[in-house]
């Protein structure tokens, strides 16, 4: 998701969270949850992330639904 900076920029600005504490977050199933919402809301971004981590769509979704209840 952030490999692309303009994409990058768009979650940030979204989430309203910064470099730092997106890194702090990674365990943390509220910003984990916040980044799989952020991809499900835009299918190409969905799709592009499935393929880089070698697992479905329907995972991502099913891992999302997992983080947030």
């Amino acid at each position: 998701m952030l490999e692309d900076d303009e994409r990058a920029d768009r979650y940030l600005e979204l989430t309203g969270l910064d470099p730092d504490s997106l890194r702090k977050g990674l365990g943390d199933p509220t910003v984990l949850a916040s980044a799989l919402d952020f991809l499900a809301n835009y299918e190409p971004d969905l799709l592009r992330a499935a393929e880089a981590l070698a697992v479905t769509p329907e995972e991502m979704i099913a891992a999302r639904k997992e983080l947030t209840g």
